[in-house]
């Protein structure tokens, strides 16, 4: 691993290619939801998810053990929100699962089990039954959940 120090702009404007953050971040390389934690912290105008050395920090202070949890479960719904509609609904939440068993074959759920699951995600967090999960409702779950704010952390 390169560590923070190899972190270095690679064009004029001083961003890192969203592609080569995670080899640069430690833990990040093996987390799941790479691609959608470089897009939620990167403040590129063109999209392209390339990150400044600010997004950067910005990303660290957030993952670091000092944020408070409010700040982590903000950001990791941001992560989970995949179309980035302001709910996770059931979409959202099949993308969630299939990031965190993995793509294979082997390791992908049926779909009964995948509907089975995320019916019971919604009962447990969809506290207004409307079928989706607010950002309120997401912050509850996560403050019934002591482990949250310490595993919800990069390791350089």
């Amino acid at each position: 691993m390169g560590g923070s120090a190899s972190l270095i702009p690679r064009d004029l404007l001083g961003r890192v290619p969203g592609a080569d953050v995670p080899e640069q971040a430690g833990d990040l390389a093996a987390n799941p939801f790479q691609h959608r934690i470089c897009h939620v912290f990167s403040t590129s105008e063109t999209g392209d998810d390339s990150m400044s050395f600010e997004d950067f920090l910005d990303m660290l202070s957030v993952f670091s053990d000092s944020a408070t949890s409010d700040i982590k479960s903000h950001y990791a719904f941001r992560i989970f929100d995949f179309d980035e509609d302001g709910i996770l609904d059931r979409k959202d939440l099949e993308q969630l699962v299939n990031c965190l068993t993995g793509q294979g074959e082997e390791s992908r759920l049926s779909s009964a089990e995948m509907e089975q699951l995320i019916q019971n995600i919604l009962e447990e967090s969809d506290i207004d039954k409307d079928g989706t999960i607010n950002l309120s409702e997401f912050q509850h779950v996560v403050s019934r959940s002591p482990d949250f704010a310490s595993s919800f952390k990069i390791v350089l």
